[in-house]
C-alpha cells in the first residue's frame, strides 16, 4: 500500500479553491447592492416624516375627507381586497365633478363675477378628455424589498391613521410616520396597541374611549372580561388579537414575514 508522507505543512481542501472567486464576487456585488440599499433605505420617500410633493392636481383630504366626510375606500377602493392601495382613476373623481364644478372667479375685472375653469384643476377635466391618468406622485412609497399587504391589516383592524396619519386634517397629504423597519417592527411586536373593530379602521378620529357610543355589546362584554370601568386600548387590543386570529410575535417578527 501506498502511504501518504506527512510534510508537517497544512494542506487546503480542494473546495477552499473556490474561496477566493467567492470573496471577489461578494465585495464587487456588496459593493455595489450596498449603495443602492442605502440611496433606497434612506430616502425621503421612504423615511423623511413630513415628505410632501407637489401633485398635478392639488387635492384636498381636508375638504373631502374632512369637511364632506367621504370614505377612504370611495377613491382607494383595493384596500381591502389587494396589496395595494389603487390610486383612483379620473373617472373616480368625474363622477362628482360633472356635477359639482371646480371653478373660480375670472381675475379679470372685465369679466367681474363670471367664472372660470380653476387653472390649479385643469389637469382634472384634460385626463379625463382625453383618457389618460392623473400623473400621481406617490407620498408613501415603500422599498420594492418591503412587503406589506394592505387587505391584511384592513382586515386585523389596523386603522389607516396608524400608518398615514390625520388625512382627514391634511390640505397637503404628506408622509406622517418614518415607516422604517424598526417602526413595523415596534407595531408587530405589539399589535394590541393599535387594534380596533374593523368597522372603524377608516374612521380616522376613532380611538377606545368612543367604544361604548359604537360597539356597546362588545365594551359590555369587556367590562365584564376585564373586571373593569373603563376598557383600555391594550385590553380592546388583545381581544381582537385573538378573535382576529392575529399571529404571535415570533411570526410577525421574522424577517420572511415582510421580505419575500
Amino acid at each position: 500500500m501506498n502511504e501518504v508522507k506527512k510534510t508537517g505543512r497544512f494542506i487546503f481542501p480542494r473546495w477552499a479553491n473556490w474561496l477566493l472567486p467567492f470573496i471577489v464576487i461578494s465585495a464587487v456585488g456588496g459593493g455595489m447592492y450596498a449603495p443602492a440599499l442605502v440611496t433606497l433605505g434612506f430616502s425621503p420617500k421612504t423615511t423623511a416624516v413630513g415628505y410632501a410633493p407637489e401633485q398635478p392636481v392639488p387635492y384636498s383630504h381636508q375638504l373631502h375627507v374632512g369637511q364632506l366626510g367621504m370614505d377612504c375606500r370611495y377613491c382607494h377602493n383595493t384596500v381591502e381586497k389587494a396589496n395595494f392601495a389603487a390610486i383612483p382613476p379620473t373617472q373616480t373623481c368625474m363622477n362628482c365633478h360633472q356635477a359639482v364644478k371646480t371653478q373660480v372667479s375670472d381675475p379679470d375685472p372685465a369679466n367681474a363675477g363670471k367664472l372660470i375653469d380653476n387653472p390649479r384643476l385643469k389637469a382634472l377635466p384634460d385626463s379625463w378628455k382625453k383618457g389618460t391618468a392623473v400623473s400621481w406622485t406617490k407620498v408613501h412609497d415603500l422599498p420594492d424589498y418591503a412587503y406589506f399587504p394592505h387587505q391584511s391589516h384592513v382586515a386585523a383592524g389596523v386603522s389607516c391613521v396608524e400608518c398615514h396619519g390625520r388625512v382627514d386634517r391634511m390640505e397637503v397629504v404628506y408622509q406622517a410616520k418614518p415607516l422604517s423597519m424598526s417602526w413595523c417592527l415596534d407595531c408587530h411586536r405589539a399589535p394590541e396597541k393599535v387594534l380596533r373593530p374593523k368597522d372603524m379602521v377608516t374612521n380616522l378620529g376613532w380611538t377606545v374611549k368612543d367604544l361604548p357610543q359604537t360597539h356597546a355589546v362588545l365594551n359590555a362584554e369587556l367590562k365584564s372580561k376585564y373586571k373593569t370601568d373603563e376598557v383600555t386600548q391594550e385590553q380592546l387590543g388583545l381581544h381582537l388579537k385573538e378573535v382576529n386570529h392575529i399571529q404571535n410575535a415570533a411570526y410577525m417578527t421574522s424577517c420572511s414575514t415582510c421580505h419575500r
